[in-house]
């Protein structure tokens, strides 16, 4: 019984991970398309071209 819980927690936390992980990759992609400071739009051009992320 203590197996079958563990597995289903761990299960959670990826399910979790892989949620925030796409919440902070396409707020990233719409801040560099759609930014209106040119600042902040030149901040995650660099991030996308840091990370290897094409972006031309």
């Amino acid at each position: 019984m203590t197996t079958a819980t563990k597995t289903a927690e761990k299960a959670d936390i990826s399910i979790l991970s892989i949620t925030l992980m796409a919440f902070i990759g396409f707020s990233i992609m719409f801040m560099a398309g759609f930014a209106n400071s040119e600042t902040v739009h030149n901040y995650e051009h660099d991030t996308r071209h840091a990370t290897g992320f094409p972006c031309h």
